[in-house]
């Protein structure tokens, strides 16, 4: 189970964060600071990667991030004296702002590891609002299903399905947080909205972090009615938790998938594994416990949804490593994984 953070905001007295790029060729490059307390500080680059310069890029209305250089690579170089924020950021990638964003505490960071940021040094797409565009899924089982559509002006309006692809969906579905794209197709009559038809023609590659990144058609602007409403479902976001133990971070470990709660085949698991688990899960460090430790949390029922799972140990979520197909596997409940994890979830500083 992911934890349940809140937003960054509650660790400072400010009542928002204000950040900026430093020390670029322009506001959209440049060193990670964040205002706190009156003053500026350097974001320490533990945890920041592409998921945070992408909502940070979004922040300052500066386009897509290109790429997390070291922020001691842009001059003017830091103060001696300036202090970098002993808390460190963890994004999704669809938040609008690092604001959304979850946070973990940090010890032992250094004036060289400092976060920065590269962005496309752009306004968004000029036929989308300047403002974040609010996307949903209405009318469907779930908020992962549904019809598109988005916010503007005050008022949910829906998306033409002329020029929509699934490649457009993989955003919506990202935007949104939840899993792959699994279908896209013109709305029944059952399901069409009501009200304004705010998009069409919208094209994406796939690859951008939300909607508005996408280019499209003038808004309000098009020939279409509502039995051309664009409906996408998703797969549910993914999840996992860990049962059978004193706490939340140690136990068997359990995916779902499909709405139901499966578990994992050990053949191939090991620190890098575990180390992903307990990191997704936000309790610490593994404790790389024994076979017999492992096997006091005893069997798992029902499916076993995942088997060969191998990570690298750069990966925010299990579901990134690499694995079988879901379902597919040559195990018995008796090599179910276990994980027993270093502390309890991050809790936020009030």
């Amino acid at each position: 189970m992911v934890p349940n953070l809140q937003p960054i905001s509650h660790f400072s007295a400010e009542p928002s964060l204000t950040v900026r790029l430093a020390g670029g060729p322009h506001h959209c490059e440049g060193r990670v600071e964040v205002q706190q307390k009156g003053e500026w500080r350097t974001m320490c680059n533990h945890v920041w990667g592409v998921e945070e310069a992408a909502v940070l890029c979004r922040q300052l209305n500066c386009g897509e991030a290109k790429g997390t250089p070291s922020g001691t690579l842009y001059k003017p170089s830091t103060d001696k004296d300036q202090k970098v924020l002993m808390q460190a950021v963890i994004c999704q990638g669809h938040e609008s702002s690092l604001t959304e964003c979850g946070h973990v505490d940090v010890f032992d960071c250094s004036r060289d590891e400092i976060a920065g940021a590269q962005c496309e040094k752009q306004t968004l797409s000029l036929s989308f609002p300047t403002v974040p565009v609010i996307v949903r899924l209405a009318g469907g089982p779930g908020r992962c299903k549904g019809r598109v559509e988005v916010k503007y002006q005050g008022h949910w309006g829906t998306v033409c399905k002329a020029g929509w692809n699934l490649s457009a969906a993989k955003v919506v579905c990202r935007q949104l947080g939840c899993g792959r794209a699994l279908l896209t197709k013109r709305c029944c009559s059952a399901t069409q909205g009501q009200g304004p038809i705010w998009l069409s023609e919208v094209s994406c590659s796939g690859k951008e972090v939300s909607l508005q990144s996408c280019s499209s058609g003038l808004w309000g602007k098009n020939n279409c009615t509502h039995d051309e409403d664009t409906w996408v479902e998703c797969e549910d976001p993914f999840d996992l938790r860990l049962v059978g133990g004193d706490t939340s971070c140690s136990g068997r470990l359990e995916v779902l998938h499909k709405g139901e709660w499966g578990s994992v085949c050990d053949d191939g698991w090991g620190e890098k594994e575990d180390q992903t688990v307990c990191k997704q899960l936000g309790c610490g460090e593994s404790l790389f416990p024994s076979a017999k430790t492992r096997r006091s949390f005893g069997h798992g029922v029902g499916r076993i949804w995942l088997d060969d799972v191998q990570c690298s140990g750069k990966e925010r979520s299990l579901e990134q490593c690499h694995h079988r197909f879901w379902g597919q596997h040559n195990c018995s409940h008796k090599e179910d994984v276990a994980v027993i994890c270093s502390g309890k979830p991050c809790k936020w500083n009030s």
